[in-house]
């Protein structure tokens, strides 16, 4: 087994603390935080990287250049170290100390970009870049590559198919570079299409949930497909704070903010659900990323 062979086939987590199971509706989380780099992104940084390998577009001793909030620049870091490859990250700068201390351990190179740019800033210095010296960088551009939601096609929704006996009725998730929601819920509405789509966002263009985006002022990838949704769901700030740390504290699960913000959304759905719903979202990475964050020193 290599580290790649570890990605994926993660639990599915019942929660039975932070809600209350009413009218037989039951609430899972898949447990994408024990994912070997800590998150969801291993699945889609897996599939563009072997993509490119096996196409003979990436090389051994080629650079590995793309933007990125944290999650998918770690997975790069740790898949390169395996391919004999160096790593370089477009991130901006106010992304988490964990995160970028993280790259660093693997041997990742870091451009720090401007927050106020956010996402959309660092993509464009890596596009640049990658145009200007394409001889020199393997660019997978996790934002508009189709291995991107296709891995969650082919992987994330068959194992929550499979984990919850085809009882799943809702999929609840929000956005980064929208390849968790689009693959996943895409093949889930194949194997049933009466399953319930919730797009999770948070409710404001100015908001700190990281790696989330707000739907309505971000620009989005080339896959992203709002007509999946059924459902829309703002969550704020600091109540998926709040969440974090009950995830930690009253289910033993320490996860991020992205994760908390989802099973609030997931909270919501199942508050008008009908009886016997089963409503499954995405713990998308390690609360390790966030220990030094305010989230663990607010009151709560």
């Amino acid at each position: 087994m290599n580290i790649f062979d570890a990605v994926g086939n993660t639990p599915l987590f019942k929660l039975q603390h932070v809600y209350r199971p009413e009218r037989g509706v039951s609430v899972y989380g898949k447990g994408e935080f024990l994912n070997p780099s800590g998150s969801v992104k291993d699945r889609a940084a897996k599939a563009m990287l072997l993509d490119g390998w096996n196409s003979g577009r990436l090389k051994p001793g080629m650079e590995i250049l793309d933007a990125t909030s944290g999650s998918t620049g770690i997975a790069y870091a740790m898949m390169a170290a395996q391919l004999g490859c160096s790593v370089t990250l477009c991130m901006p700068a106010n992304v988490s100390r964990e995160r970028k201390q993280i790259v660093h351990a693997y041997g990742g190179r870091i451009i720090e970009t401007s927050p106020l740019e956010g996402s959309e800033g660092a993509l464009q210095i890596a596009a640049r870049m990658a145009a200007e010296e394409p001889g020199r960088y393997f660019y997978p551009d996790q934002y508009n590559n189709e291995q991107n939601w296709r891995a969650h096609y082919e992987t994330t929704a068959e194992e929550i198919w499979e984990q919850a006996g085809g009882a799943v009725t809702h999929f609840v998730a929000g956005t980064g570079t929208a390849g968790t929601f689009v693959g996943t819920l895409r093949r889930l509405k194949e194997l049933n299409p009466n399953i319930c789509g919730v797009l999770m966002q948070p409710d404001s263009p100015f908001h700190g949930l990281e790696g989330l985006r707000h739907i309505g002022t971000a620009q989005y990838t080339g896959f992203f497909d709002e007509s999946l949704a059924d459902e829309e769901l703002a969550v704020d700030t600091e109540a998926a704070y709040a969440m974090t740390r009950r995830l930690a504290r009253e289910e033993g699960l320490l996860v991020g903010i992205s994760a908390a913000a989802n099973v609030l959304a997931t909270i919501e759905t199942a508050k008008n659900a009908p009886d016997g719903s089963v409503i499954v979202t995405v713990l998308c990475d390690s609360g390790i990323r966030y220990l030094d964050e305010p989230v663990w020193t607010m009151e709560g």
